[in-house]
């Protein structure tokens, strides 16, 4: 997928949006939500509500370098916790942070690249272009 001019977009609406665990506003919002609200606001695309049941949804992509913008990047934080975020391109992600917010953190930063658990592709047709 080729959205980043859209992603980004999203992004300025979003950025700094403070983390609120089961928020799904600009007054608060967790990271499942936000990729769920991304996706529904600039794709159409209906995405379930959680990190658990998000990372069910498309296809795994392997090797992780086959990763493209729009890809969901799975992240498993703790042995129960999982986050998620939307690759962006250039190594980069927008995601909801729980010390941060909305913001766009490096893949390449060795916290997110350690914990990197799975890239997945959701596929719909849309009519955007870059």
């Amino acid at each position: 997928m080729k959205h980043r001019s859209v992603l980004m977009e999203a992004y300025d609406k979003w950025k700094g949006v403070p983390y609120l665990y089961g928020g799904q506003t600009r007054q608060g919002v967790d990271c499942s939500a936000l990729v769920q609200t991304f996706f529904k606001q600039n794709f159409a695309y209906h995405l379930p509500r959680t990190t658990r049941t998000q990372s069910k949804v498309g296809h795994s992509i392997t090797p992780f370098d086959k990763k493209e913008v729009g890809d969901l990047l799975f992240f498993k934080i703790t042995r129960k916790s999982q986050h998620v975020g939307i690759y962006i391109g250039h190594q980069q992600f927008i995601h909801a942070s729980q010390s941060n917010g909305v913001i766009i953190s490096r893949l390449d930063n060795p916290y997110w690249s350690n914990k990197l658990w799975q890239i997945r592709r959701v596929s719909f047709s849309v009519s955007v272009t870059d």
